[in-house]
This record gives C-alpha cells, structure tokens and sequence, in this order.
C-alpha cells in the first residue's frame, strides 16, 4: 500500500477498526476517508455508494459488524443477520464498483461448525452445522466470505478475508451482561479487589479451553496480509494456543492482584469445551502474534483500572 492512499476503515471506532487504524498510523498512513455510524449507515446501498464516489477509497478494511455476545446474538437473531448481511454486501458491491484496490473483509471464528475437530482449519467450513445459538451471525460472516469470493471469481477483484480467534485489547465491552468472558473477568476481579470481597465467583467448571489474541497482534496480521495475500478463501488469525477459562482466571487474578478466593459454580453451564484455530496458513506466510496474554492483559489492566466506565 502506498503511503498516500486513501484507506476506508468501516468501523474505526470499534475495538478492530481503531486497532487497524493505530497500526496504519504507526506505520505512517495518515489519509483516512472515515465515517461514524451516525455519518454513514452501512445499511443504505444509496448512502454508502454516494460516499465511495465522492471519497474513491483505494483501500478497505471492513471492520464494522454489529456484534454480541450469545445473549444478544440468540434474542435478536434476525438483525444479526440481516444486519450484517447489509453492511457486508453494500461495502463489497461499492468496493468493486468504484474500483477499489484490494479489500480485507474480517469475520469470526463462530463460522466454524459447533463439531468440527480442533484446531479448526480453513478447510472445515461448511463441514456441519453451526452452534445454534449465534447461527445468524455466523451464517451472514460466511456469506461476506463467498460473496468476497465471488467477486475475486467474477470481476478480478483483489478481495482477501480473514478470520481471527477470541480478541481482547483497547477499546473492549466491559458490560457484565453481554461482554465476553476475558473482559467480564477482568471487571469482575477488578471490583472484588476494590471492594475488599474475599472471593470471586466463576461461571461453570473451569475446565473449556479457550484461545485469545491482542487486538494490535490482529491489526498487524491485517496489515501483513493486504501486503502479501492476494487469493481466494479465508486466512485464520490466532494466537496458536489455548488456555483454561481457570487457568485464565487465576491468570487475570495475579494481574489485578487480588487476594481472595476463586469458587467455581458448576451448575453453570462449560460452553463449546475447546475452540482453537489452526493458524498453520499465515504462520508459514511469515506471520506470527507477538503479545503474550499475560503481556497483553497487563497492557489492557493498566489502560482501563482507572477509567470510570469500568469502576
């Protein structure tokens, strides 16, 4: 990518978006075309077009989903989908028509089939069927795939996909009711050390594995690939390696320094019992993630103990 490019982040002000967009920054990008949700709504074709036109972006990173937790994703299961469906078809029919570069077009690991052996590779989508509960989303994730796909197919256009694992990092959900379970410890021990509570309560077992990356290890792994992927299919990102939902909690406990005890409540439901991505693909394409999780959830502790949405 040239220096002077116009670069389109859909989605800059969330936790991937932003994370691509200080990336960029770092590495001397400096001509950003973005808009707020309020500025552009992804979900009008008119709107978005009338932008492409005027802006002609010759790069895109489509970041911008609307996303949730299992809650979310099962109570409100058609705006997952037909949310998601409209923003990824507007921004990929706008890529090509006004002869955008090269797009990347980011998706979940919940595409994977809820059975599909471990470490889940490229190969195995659409091998069975999906988790139930965030079908939706993943079913409009795997359509933005095909469909990037099958403009590379038809028109020659340069659009790459990729997948990351579980993410964690600035600009993360805190809210204990639909955040995922890295940030919902964090909070939770957080609170129980300022309170002076003596224990803290786990949901389930302890005992599902689970795979987590930094968000600035993703953003660099989007850069290498606009740089050096340029086929069909999709490219997993993770961290290459799983850990316990206990062992992370005594993990995230030493990071906030909290004293008390852990009590596992296991009449809580466990969860998938393993979710690893093989990254075997980028690996050999000379990319590998450079943030430890204990590095990682130091560096997120430290950005948020002292903000007030998270006391």
């Amino acid at each position: 990518m040239e220096k002077s490019a116009k670069i389109y982040i859909a989605g800059h002000r969330g936790m991937v978006g932003s994370a691509i967009k200080r990336a960029l920054e770092k590495k001397g990008f400096s001509n950003f075309i973005c808009k707020t949700s309020k500025e552009l709504d992804l979900k009008n074709q008119e709107a978005l077009n009338k932008f492409f036109d005027a802006e002609e972006p010759d790069y895109v990173f489509v970041a911008a989903a609307k996303v949730g937790g299992i809650l979310a994703n099962n109570t409100y299961r058609a705006d997952f989908l037909y949310d998601n469906l409209m923003i990824e078809a507007n921004i990929i029919q706008a890529a090509y028509q006004f002869k955008v570069k090269k797009m990347l077009f980011l998706g979940s690991s919940c595409i994977y089939p809820k059975l599909a052996p471990q470490p889940l590779k490229e190969e195995y989508l659409l091998t069975g069927l999906l988790e139930p509960t965030n079908e939706p989303y993943a079913i409009a994730k795997i359509a933005g795939i095909k469909m990037a796909d099958a403009f590379r197919d038809q028109y020659g256009c340069n659009f790459i996909s990729a997948m990351p694992t579980n993410l964690y990092g600035p600009n993360d959900n805190y809210d204990l009711n639909n955040s995922h379970v890295l940030p919902a410890l964090l909070r939770k021990f957080h609170h129980a050390k300022v309170n002076n509570q003596t224990e803290v309560e786990i949901w389930g077992t302890g005992s599902p594995l689970r795979e987590f990356l930094h968000v600035d290890d993703l953003a660099d792994a989007c850069l290498f690939l606009m740089e050096n992927f340029n086929e069909k299919g999709f490219v997993n990102v993770g961290y290459g390696e799983d850990i316990s939902i206990k062992d992370l909690a005594y993990l995230i406990k030493e990071v906030v320094g909290f004293e008390g005890e852990l009590v596992f409540d296991e009449s809580k439901p466990d969860g998938t019992p393993r979710k690893l991505m093989d990254n075997s693909k980028i690996n050999n394409m000379g990319w590998s993630p450079k943030i430890s999780l204990k590095e990682g959830v130091s560096m997120v502790y430290d950005d948020v103990k002292n903000q007030p949405f998270f006391n």
